[in-house]
């Protein structure tokens, strides 16, 4: 059968395979601690529950409009006012199908042949394909470990050219779990002040999920003359524990979002009636459940860390938000298993970490740094003690 040529351009997504094969090694009975997925291990708040049983019982299962019910697009703009300090209006929302179609549609509104893309690496897995997807080309710029994986702004100038259309900053990262401060952040923007054509995506889909007391600051909130330029990517799934309701939105300028809203209405149309209803109580509900979750995930981040400084030859900056480490275990390359295979880098490591220590990592390679593999600590604590047990057992066996 023969596939658009555009089939060839893509990778599928490599977190979703790791998660179908360890999900397959459990079904065969095999314990599989799975340090790929990327969700919340909570339940979803039982007030976001309850709102969608109502919305229910109250018959508000019809098709809405497009781009997303007006309460919806109402509790969206109230939350980014008080956590941002930014004020939107209807005209400036879009809600879609998660927040990978929510970029998905922004790619496809703004890019096409000859655009280039900046996306500050290590990035999340998707970014480059779906640039891929828009006709445009992705330009990636190298964030080492050396600088905690953070983006300068001489690595930003140098990087942006005639054909670049679009800047992609994700705070805190997937998958470094690094943040952007305000510093950080003033100096980005004045690279960006200087060269008016480039817009800008700002990811913030982890932004209520930060560590060591971190107050949350944008690009926007740092530079006012930049809120025209940019599209706020955000969503409820990570915040509130709604993975599986795929609600995502974006806030931008009203012509784009027009645009989006058009392209959207010919894929999916507008997202599930009862996810919306569920998500304006999100919103507007009670947040504390927000900040205990946090607390939470900063434990097992501390947790973690404490397990990867005991590996001989790995390294890692401590994130500040997320749920992700992104540690550096290149030491271990060139090692042999004991079947004598080679280890030459993360896909190898990640094979032989699930085979022999029965953990389901992501090959850092997905996300631009081989060096590197992603673990999740969405998992309890003894899932985590677990897994890294067997992750000491088997790199010890390397030699």
């Amino acid at each position: 059968m023969r596939l658009a040529q555009r089939i060839g351009r893509i990778q599928p997504s490599a977190t979703l395979a790791i998660n179908a094969k360890a999900k397959s090694l459990k079904a065969s009975g095999v314990n599989i601690v799975n340090f790929g997925v990327g969700e919340p291990d909570f339940n979803t708040p039982e007030n976001i529950c309850c709102a969608a049983e109502e919305s229910i019982r109250a018959g508000k299962t019809r098709y809405t409009p497009v781009g997303g019910i007006d309460e919806l697009k109402d509790a969206i703009c109230q939350r980014t006012k008080a956590d941002y300090g930014l004020s939107y209006g209807r005209d400036n929302v879009v809600v879609s199908c998660g927040g990978k179609q929510a970029l998905y549609n922004l790619f496809q509104a703004l890019l096409g042949p000859g655009d280039e893309v900046i996306i500050p690496a290590p990035y999340w897995v998707s970014y480059p394909d779906m640039v891929e997807l828009a006709d445009a080309k992705p330009v990636f710029v190298n964030c080492p470990e050396e600088d905690n994986f953070i983006l300068r702004p001489e690595a930003l100038e140098r990087a942006i050219t005639p054909k670049t259309r679009l800047f992609i900053l994700n705070s805190p990262s997937n998958p470094t779990g690094k943040y952007y401060s305000r510093e950080a952040l003033a100096a980005l923007a004045e690279v960006l002040l200087k060269h008016e054509n480039v817009l800008i995506a700002s990811d913030d889909i982890y932004y209520r999920i930060l560590f060591g007391g971190k107050q949350w600051a944008s690009l926007g909130m740092v530079e006012e003359r930049l809120i025209d330029r940019i599209f706020i990517m955000n969503g409820v799934s990570k915040t509130y524990c709604m993975t599986g309701w795929r609600i995502g939105y974006m806030l931008g300028h009203p012509d784009v979002v027009k645009a989006a809203t058009k392209i959207q209405s010919q894929s999916t149309s507008n997202p599930t009636s009862i996810s919306q209803w569920a998500s304006v109580e999100a919103l507007t509900g009670d947040q504390a459940l927000v900040a205990e979750m946090a607390k939470v995930f900063e434990m097992r981040c501390n947790n973690v860390l404490e397990r990867l400084a005991g590996l001989p030859g790995v390294t890692c900056p401590k994130p500040d938000g997320a749920f992700y480490v992104f540690p550096n275990f290149s030491a271990y390359y060139g090692k042999k298993t004991p079947a004598g295979r080679v280890i030459k880098g993360s896909v190898d490591l990640a094979d032989y970490l699930m085979e022999t220590g029965h953990v389901a990592v992501v090959p850092g390679i997905a996300f631009g740094e081989d060096r590197c593999i992603r673990f999740s600590y969405a998992l309890s604590m003894e899932e985590i003690e677990q897994g890294f047990d067997g992750v000491k057992k088997a790199v010890e066996m390397l030699a």
